[in-house]
């Protein structure tokens, strides 16, 4: 089972839950919100332990 980020969309508002693929280790890549469907930068790192650490951003900030 891939592990799960909630995170706030930067247009809505909205909590919207994203599944990370662990195995590809830090990654940035465009999703659309579940709940608005504009594009959300999505920046994924990890820290020591694994656990990872998920930022994102409008196309504007990124």
């Amino acid at each position: 089972m891939l592990p799960s980020a909630e995170v706030q969309c930067p247009y809505c508002g909205e909590s919207i839950v994203l599944m990370i693929d662990d195995s590809a280790g830090a990654q940035r890549y465009i999703e659309d919100c579940q709940v608005c469907c504009r594009p959300i930068t999505v920046a994924v790192r990890f820290d020591e332990d694994g656990v990872p650490q998920v930022a994102v951003s409008s196309e504007d900030e990124a």
